[in-house]
């Protein structure tokens, strides 16, 4: 009963610290007790017509929410649903009652009608569950870490060739949080030059009490780079245009958590690339006097200005999160972002439909992968004495 209770207190905080997403103020709502059933849903702008349809396997992450809501504004249908766990799948059901709770995995594979399937299992099985995906024929989208390991790469790489299937990872720092979305527009119009670098900062409120047993087990969530770190990957290869890329340094450490062995929390890159540098750092580190989940951040430098974003909370600033300043040769402005598209989910089924690659490239997914879990992989070890 407890190890029940620790997974529905964490799907809760989860879903808060899912950057930017639409249903972010609404999560907020949520007190110790409250499910995450009981959370109003997001609403689409406008209706959709359905122009697939999809399923969830795995919830074991509150992100599997944005995930649902990013397929359905583009247009996605939830047909069926599975879980092994009876009180996750309860929420989930309660959630979304149009859609049907699936006997097992199996069940889901073998409908034809399916086309997408999406998961926030363990992190550590949605890799082999892709594969399996892909090869019943349909697309897959994971949440990050989408991969855990170098070997799970090469055989989910291997896989996608031969079966022509998508695998997505939903890195939703950038894909459903408007001032990134907005800021990438402003990059591709030349707003502030060449970009010259990103730096990308992470941190996390950590929460112990209401985590699960497998986010304390390193090779269950694949280490702090790989995890948090691989949307900071995803944003450095978008803003500098970068197809290929090398790990310069990073180190990873459990600086203040002994009584959890298996916790990295803290964590930091450099890295470079054929069309700029980087820099991320993340960490579980989060005070308890902040607003939000984590204060983060990302500035992209350019020859002819920077841009910076403050996703969640502009601390003595303005309210609420999104927030997005420019600065270029004349003056420095704040964006206004309310009014940004989030066009993952659409792009994502155009693509599902068109077998075309406009939401996000293979190869740019894989890449963005590969460098996290080659960072996680080389990183130096961290020991600080604190006393």
């Amino acid at each position: 009963m407890k190890q029940h209770e620790n997974r529905r207190k964490f799907l809760v905080s989860s879903v808060q610290s899912a950057a930017g997403l639409m249903m972010l103020p609404l999560a907020s709502q949520a007190g110790n007790g409250t499910t995450l059933a009981e959370i109003p849903t997001e609403k689409p702008l406008q209706p959709v017509a359905p122009r697939i349809k999809f399923s969830v396997i795995g919830m074991n992450h509150g992100h599997i929410y944005g995930q649902v809501g990013a397929v359905q504004r583009g247009g996605g249908e939830l047909v069926s649903y599975y879980a092994k766990e009876d009180d996750l799948a309860a929420d989930f059901g309660k959630r979304f009652p149009q859609a049907k709770r699936a006997g097992s995995e199996q069940e889901i594979l073998d409908d034809k009608s399916i086309q997408l399937v999406l998961s926030s299992g363990i992190p550590i099985d949605r890799a082999p569950l892709g594969i399996r995906v892909m090869k019943s024929g349909k697309d897959y989208m994971s949440d990050k870490p989408g991969i855990t390991t170098l070997a799970q790469l090469a055989e989910v790489r291997k896989v996608q060739k031969a079966t022509g299937r998508i695998y997505s990872i939903m890195y939703s720092e950038r894909f459903e949080n408007k001032a990134t979305v907005k800021a990438g527009e402003l990059v591709k119009a030349g707003a502030i030059g060449k970009v010259i670098q990103t730096i990308g900062l992470g941190p996390h409120r950590m929460n112990p009490k209401t985590r699960p047993e497998w986010f304390f087990e390193l090779d269950q969530y694949g280490g702090i780079i790989c995890d948090i770190g691989s949307h900071q990957f995803d944003q450095f290869l978008y803003f500098t245009g970068s197809t290929e890329a090398d790990v310069v340094a990073s180190e990873v450490g459990n600086v203040a958590h002994p009584q959890y062995p298996g916790l990295q929390d803290f964590g930091d890159v450099m890295v470079r690339g054929n069309g700029g540098m980087g820099y991320v750092r993340v960490d579980w580190f989060t005070p308890d006097g902040l607003k939000s989940w984590g204060d983060g951040r990302l500035t992209i430098l350019g020859t002819e200005g920077f841009i910076e974003i403050r996703k969640n909370v502009d601390i003595s600033g303005a309210p609420g999160g999104n927030h997005l300043f420019l600065v270029n040769q004349k003056e420095t402005i704040t964006v206004d972002t309310k009014d940004v598209d989030l066009p993952y989910g659409r792009l994502l089924i155009d693509d599902i439909l068109n077998r075309t690659e406009t939401a996000m490239t293979q190869e740019h997914c894989f890449l963005a992968t590969e460098l996290a879990l080659k960072a996680q992989a080389k990183a130096e070890k961290i020991k600080l004495k604190l006393a």
